[in-house]
């Protein structure tokens, strides 16, 4: 049990990540559910408490992207900024209900910190019947293959990715779409023969451009010598305070809907 001052905003969230970080020093797999903006609170405790000890302690993020009416707090759109440059922590995002079944369990069976974020709503409909698999850590999904374009979509920017690709191909536009899975670590096997192979990379996420996963990529890029041998276009949120309203409104205002992403690889 918490201290009753544990519930003014912020303490919560510090006291549950420390307690996460006991309770793996105890052998234990804590699982710590929480808002994505509910972790910047607790920053400090995850770098000092759990990433620099190691420890093995799971972050699912609830409301990774855009939370339309929860309002201007409640839009996850930093955690990839926040989270990736800590060191040991594993980041990733499904892009769909039935690839969450299977982060869960590489979550649990990964020994070391992970943190996965998802976004608020409903899931996209997917069946659910098999046993979730574990994932191999830092291997993305191809699900479609050709042309001179990579669509590299992260997280609940998968499906519209697919479906802009699909329009896309009904103008003569091939693209290949990849599910990066992993935002850290990138699979930097697949996405530097992307850049030796197409003339496009397009990468879409449903956060903010600085320090996401765009940019991740580019560093990437950047650190095999590729920076200048391949056009890369970062889809996401640019910088500017996301308002309160409905959620498919807001992405489809900032172009991250299959319109959105249809429109941003034809251009």
């Amino acid at each position: 049990r918490f201290p009753e001052r544990s519930f003014d905003v912020g303490i919560a969230e510090q006291h549950c990540v420390t307690f996460a970080a006991g309770l793996s020093c105890e052998g234990l797999k804590p699982v710590c559910a929480i808002y994505s903006t509910f972790l910047q609170r607790a920053f400090d405790q995850l770098v000092h408490d759990v990433c620099i000890q190691d420890l093995n302690v799971k972050f699912c993020l609830d409301r990774g992207g855009i939370a339309g009416g929860d309002g201007p707090t409640h839009h996850g759109l930093l955690d990839i900024a926040y989270l990736r440059g800590v060191p040991n922590i594993v980041l990733m995002a499904p892009k769909d209900e039935g690839e969450m079944r299977d982060m869960m369990l590489t979550m649990i069976e990964h020994v070391g910190p992970v943190a996965m974020r998802y976004p608020r709503g409903n899931g996209m409909g997917v069946p659910i019947d098999r046993d979730p698999r574990i994932l191999e850590i830092g291997k993305a999904e191809l699900l479609r293959d050709g042309g001179e374009i990579a669509i590299v979509a992260y997280g609940s920017m998968v499906h519209p990715s697919l479906q802009a690709a699909e329009h896309l191909a009904k103008d003569g536009i091939e693209a290949t779409v990849i599910n990066a899975r992993f935002a850290k670590p990138l699979d930097s096997g697949l996405l530097v023969a992307l850049a030796r192979t197409k003339r496009l990379i397009v990468t879409v996420e449903e956060a903010y451009l600085a320090g996401g996963f765009g940019s991740a990529v580019l560093e990437l890029l950047e650190e095999n010598g590729l920076q200048d041998k391949i056009r890369v276009v970062r889809m996401g949120v640019p910088d500017r305070i996301v308002t309160h309203g409905d959620a498919n409104l807001l992405l489809a205002k900032y172009g991250l809907d299959a319109d959105g992403i249809y429109t941003r690889v034809k251009e």
